[in-house]
């Protein structure tokens, strides 16, 4: 499949239509969706929208089939041994307090959950809430002078109290790719289960989470071009029937009585109540296009984009780059300051020309003070990121400077 991203531009309304042109730049935030996932939406909301899972009318069977189906394709893009092992969620923050809360309350006081400095808060509120509830310790990995975690650490601060690993997959900070086969290595050295924050991988290309051996990740929709309010964890089979449901309600159970209730298996388990149906056809549509897209040269073009990004922020003396500056084992997500500025003002001047950027400290306030700092300006390069996005950016950094100082 041949791969044009000013082509690919025309499959994504939001770009299409924008007027002024737009210079979509926030994509670790939000990437925009793909018509695969609004048509699929629109379709299945005028044709067989129905409640699921107990309905015998011919809609409820479509939608329940619908909806399954859509299980089926995160499990294809996911590398998944069965269906089985994909729960819908409202996104990834939702997927991490459900292991949080459904694995965690299999922990007991003084078992180690490790984590980074680099995470996102939606991979560390939900463990300190866990420590204050249950008594697990907490142990964070440090991180090397560019905001890599620092796994040389990693051997000297596991111990057989440890029961999980949950680290970023990709920082969405600073891009920075976790290296995950030493994480599992380390980890089933004593005993311990892995746990990837997936938010960032996913838009740049399927995940095999079978290859990675890892035992939980999660992601969002809403970053892979896909619909806001659905989510993905996978966990694997033998995990998941372990583990207890984090939320009551229909669809989850078996047989209730006023005594008590028995649970359904997983994944219907931890989907209680009625999901968001056609937020997760949409997701499915699009994740099965992104199955079929060629990867290579994908990865190709955001390197090069990445590459001139990183060049002309490396050009100018004012500004500082937080994390990797090459392109070594990261995703093209650039976070930096301009000395003096703060990066709300950066961005409202950016966007007057119709540069959208992120500014801020971006949910990972202990990577950002990491460099010092209170918050920063982000980049974030999609497939459909082009030239004419990154030229936009880098000539409107001049008006930034005029403008603000």
């Amino acid at each position: 499949m041949s791969f044009d991203p000013k082509a690919l531009r025309a499959e994504f309304p939001l770009l299409m239509l924008a007027q002024p042109p737009l210079h979509y730049l926030d994509n670790a935030a939000t990437s925009q969706i793909h018509r695969s996932a609004l048509k699929a939406m629109s379709d299945h909301d005028m044709f067989q929208r129905a409640n699921i899972m107990r309905g015998t009318h011919r809609l409820a069977e479509a939608a329940t089939a619908a909806y399954e189906d859509a299980r089926a394709r995160a499990a294809h893009f996911l590398n998944a041994a069965t269906p089985d092992e994909v729960v819908f969620t409202s996104g990834a923050t939702a997927a991490l307090n459900l292991v949080a809360h459904s694995f965690g309350d299999t922990l007991r006081p003084g078992d180690e959950v490790m984590l980074s400095l680099a995470e996102h808060h939606s991979n560390l509120v939900p463990w300190q809430l866990l420590r204050e509830r249950r008594g697990i310790v907490l142990r964070f990995l440090p991180l090397t002078a560019d905001g890599r975690i620092d796994l040389a650490a990693l051997a000297d601060m596991l111990t057989p109290r440890c029961r999980l690993i949950a680290l970023t997959h990709c920082s969405n900070v600073t891009g920075a790719i976790t290296d995950v086969a030493t994480v599992v290595a380390a980890a089933h050295g004593v005993g311990a289960r892995v746990l990837l924050d997936g938010a960032q991988q996913v838009q740049h290309g399927p995940v095999d989470v079978q290859g990675l051996d890892i035992d939980f990740y999660a992601f969002s929709g809403h970053k892979c071009y896909g619909p806001n309010g659905i989510g993905v964890l996978w966990a694997r089979g033998e995990v998941l029937a372990a583990m207890p449901p984090f939320l009551g309600g229909g669809g989850m159970v078996g047989e209730v009585t006023p005594e008590g209730s028995t649970f359904a298996r997983p994944p219907q388990r931890f989907e209680a109540g009625t999901p968001a149906i056609a937020q997760a056809v949409g997701l499915g549509a699009v994740l099965a296009w992104l199955s079929m897209l060629p990867w290579r040269a994908i990865r190709a073009h955001e390197n090069e984009l990445l590459r001139r990004l990183l060049a002309g922020l490396r050009g100018r003396s004012d500004i500082r780059i937080l994390g990797p500056v090459d392109l070594d084992a990261r995703q093209p997500v650039v976070s930096f300051d301009i000395a003096g500025l703060h990066p709300h003002d950066v961005c409202q001047v950016l966007d007057r020309h119709g540069v959208a950027l992120r500014g801020g400290h971006h949910c990972a306030q202990p990577l950002i003070r990491h460099f010092g700092l209170d918050g920063a300006n982000r980049a974030s390069i999609a497939m459909y990121t082009t030239q004419a996005d990154i030229d936009a950016l880098l000539d409107g950094l001049n008006d930034v400077v005029a403008v603000l100082r």
